[in-house]
């Protein structure tokens, strides 16, 4: 299964080569998995999860430039991998049914008392299970 979140492209996106500037995409992929673990959530009457969790890493590959603002893209979320204490998130950004990039996070679930990692507990596994790509765990 994969989280869908429909994003708006502002014209503030666009930079000077006239295509959605690089560093946006990490807006892109923060807003689409705030709805993930929050909104998405709080609309459908449940708790939003995993709000004490930091990205320890990111990455994007850029595959085909969008040059328009004022439009929305999807973003898809699925869940590649489910350590102890972190877990991997992929993302795609597509408009039109056309993959524009692809991104990777790695977030770590964090004690707000000690602001140290700490494990996913079961509630939290078995939310992030629901997303795991079978192809990705058999990596």
């Amino acid at each position: 299964m994969r989280h869908k979140s429909s994003l708006h492209i502002r014209w503030a996106d666009l930079d000077a080569f006239g295509h959605i500037n690089n560093a946006v995409y990490l807006v892109y992929v923060q807003e689409a998995r705030a709805d993930f673990t929050w909104y998405a959530r709080k609309a459908r009457g449940e708790q939003p999860i995993l709000a004490d969790m930091v990205v320890a890493r990111a990455e994007i590959d850029f595959i085909e430039p969008i040059y328009e603002g004022g439009i929305n893209v999807d973003v898809e979320i699925y869940v590649t991998r489910i350590g102890s204490a972190s877990f991997d998130l992929a993302y795609e950004i597509s408009h039109d049914g056309v993959i524009k990039s692809k991104a990777m996070t790695v977030q770590v679930a964090v004690s707000m008392e000690t602001k140290k990692s700490r494990p996913l507990n079961e509630m939290e596994r078995e939310f992030l299970s629901q997303y795991l790509d079978p192809l990705s765990e058999a990596k």
